[in-house]
């Protein structure tokens, strides 16, 4: 059974299509890569499966129930959460009390949050920074930050976008090992991700998107090969 369902959606604004009957399905502890030059669209799918757009047509299931047309909050109480681009922490929270926020999504109670946000941070390796103001957190860390509030909201999938973007190696080496421990756990993941290597050495499968379309999904090793995927990043000059 399908944990995440997308059937023919689509998006325009303005008259320009951002996503052009887009389709594809996801099952529980994959880690699905997104791929795709500059405006290709994967944001927008982001915003549409996570309810911050409304699809024009289509529609999408979550664990066999249609969630096209709820608000995020209601989304996200049904299991799946995101993170976005740019760093959404409140700066002069501490870094326990983000999370804390978070937590709050699933837990009425204050006490109950505390200790599913100290649960989060434990498993994302930053007990030491708990009282740590967000603000004075490196980019590496405020990108930590943001999974952990995600997490915080028990998510079932987790939509990832670009949580790597402005790392250096080794903070991004430590992501990566993050989102391994946490597939263990039976997590499951939608990467979008400008660093084919990372997208590659995660995904189990990839879904490439161009002008708002789908042109290709597959294997790593058979994404890497596509004509069409090449021509997309390359252009047919130079595939040529």
């Amino acid at each position: 059974m399908d944990l995440l369902r997308i059937e023919g959606v689509s998006k325009s604004f303005g008259g320009i299509m951002a996503l052009k009957h887009v389709s594809f399905h996801i099952s529980a502890g994959e880690v699905v890569g997104i791929i795709g030059p500059n405006g290709a669209g994967k944001t927008t799918l982001f915003n549409v499966v996570s309810g911050f757009y409304a699809p024009d047509h289509g529609k999408i299931f979550f664990n066999e129930e249609p969630i096209h047309g709820l608000r995020p909050d209601q989304i996200c109480r049904k299991g799946l959460s995101r993170t976005f681009q740019i760093v959404q922490s409140f700066p002069e929270l501490s870094v326990l009390e983000n999370v804390i926020i978070g937590a709050l999504a699933r837990n009425s109670k204050v006490k109950a949050a505390r200790r599913r946000a100290e649960e989060i941070l434990e498993l994302m390796d930053m007990t030491d920074r708990t009282q740590v103001p967000a603000g004075k957190l490196t980019l590496g860390e405020r990108k930590s930050l943001e999974i952990a509030k995600a997490l915080a909201t028990d998510p079932r999938v987790l939509l990832l976008d670009e949580c790597m973007a402005g790392l250096t190696a080794t903070e991004a080496l430590e992501s990566i090992k993050i989102i391994r421990r946490l597939k263990e756990n039976g997590l499951t993941f939608i990467l979008i991700e400008h660093v084919i290597e990372i997208i590659m050495n995660l995904s189990d499968r990839v879904l490439v998107l161009n002008y708002g379309e789908k042109i290709a999904e597959g294997k790593p090793e058979e994404i890497a090969c596509d004509p069409k995927v090449i021509e997309a990043y390359l252009g047919k000059d130079e595939v040529a």
